[in-house]
């Protein structure tokens, strides 16, 4: 292989996004993942970038790799249903890729909806399943109510309200809504914030634009430091010092549709960074129609739309509006990685002899 082919060229900073995902499943390929886990993985990664959530697109790649190399990230096998009934399974997940596994979690689950009306599937023993928005557009698209929970029984970083100990992970839900047009993407974790940017913006030496942490002395802070580094304090629930409340809540929710039903989370010992994954998926056709359920989200976006402004804001926005833009823009002009992410990934790509993506013009 040249060296003109391992280092690329440095031509305009963006990179075409199926080059990315190329580079992405050639780099999983190199450290032994199976071809077909190895390509879903990289196209859903990718998604998280080309939605604009850069903490949990290829910015993770470096420590899927790494795990991949001490086999705590298995690079071959398939789940095993330990639990089935008519429209609910339990699967093991063998330590795959997370990723991997929520999308044929998406799939069972909506051929279940199809059939029956609705469809759930709980994973355990999962690896880490990244961006929960990248799971949702194309089924939110084929007309289904599609809801993805993820919790990480080996973590700890969220204080429950009231408290300084932290006891849970962010814990994320995200729902993908059809529409009569675009879907609506909700993904929110159950903390103020959550690891991934809480840790960039401690390197970066920044601070939050909020009290978003608790120190070890129990007093809010905008420091993300105070969360990782001892004494440790902890992430705020959503909601914050005043009404933490709500996401505490909310993360215990998450919980029990995670650890709970897999019977599988933080009352047992600890494997390492992963996942307990619930998923569901809901066929409007079974209830009152797909027709009528977009009538009335329609006139809710449109209700939102019309709605007056803030000032300082141009206009009201759904979730995932943004992120679909940035995800068309992306891919009609190409990605601009973080700063961040080539110079971690391009070493791992020298040394199994991956050539790197190649810049737009």
């Amino acid at each position: 292989m040249s060296q003109a082919a391992i280092d690329g060229n440095h031509g305009s900073g963006r990179y075409p996004a199926a080059s990315l995902v190329d580079f992405c499943a050639a780099l999983y390929r190199a450290y032994g993942m199976r071809e077909d886990i190895a390509a879903v993985s990289a196209r859903l990664l990718l998604e998280g970038d080309l939605l604009g959530h850069s903490t949990h697109g290829l910015a993770l790649l470096p420590g899927y790799l790494k795990a991949l190399a001490d086999s705590s990230l298995r690079a071959a096998g398939d789940p095993v249903v330990e639990n089935r009934r008519t429209v609910s399974e339990l699967w093991h997940g063998q330590r795959l890729s997370g990723l991997w596994l929520t999308e044929r979690a998406i799939a069972r689950a909506s051929d279940m909806a199809r059939e029956h009306g609705t469809g759930t599937v709980v994973i355990k023993h999962a690896h880490h399943i990244a961006c929960l928005a990248a799971y949702l557009e194309a089924p939110a698209r084929a007309g289904l109510l599609v809801t993805v929970q993820s919790s990480d029984p080996s973590g700890a970083s969220v204080a429950p309200h009231g408290g300084i100990t932290p006891i849970m992970t962010p814990n994320p839900i995200a729902v993908g809504i059809p529409t009569g047009s675009d879907p609506i993407m909700i993904d929110i974790s159950s903390s103020i914030t959550a690891n991934g940017p809480s840790q960039r913006m401690m390197k970066e030496g920044r601070r939050a634009p909020g009290i978003w942490y608790v120190d070890s002395d129990g007093h809010g802070s905008t420091d993300p430091a105070v969360a990782f580094t001892e004494p440790k304090g902890a992430l705020l629930p959503l909601g914050g010092l005043d009404a933490g409340h709500k996401g505490f809540g909310l993360g215990l929710m998450i919980e029990a549709m995670t650890g709970g039903l897999a019977g599988f989370g933080r009352a047992d010992p600890p494997e390492g960074w992963g996942a307990t994954v619930f998923v569901q998926v809901i066929d409007p056709e079974a209830f009152g129609g797909l027709k009528a359920f977009a009538r009335q989200v329609d006139q809710l976006r449109d209700a939102s739309h019309a709605s007056r402004p803030r000032p300082g804001v141009e206009r009201v926005r759904l979730p995932g509006e943004g992120g679909l833009a940035r995800k068309a823009r992306h891919l009609r002009d190409g990605l601009a990685l973080h700063p961040a992410i080539m110079p971690a990934l391009r070493p791992l790509a020298v040394e199994r002899h991956v050539p790197l993506p190649v810049e737009s013009p």
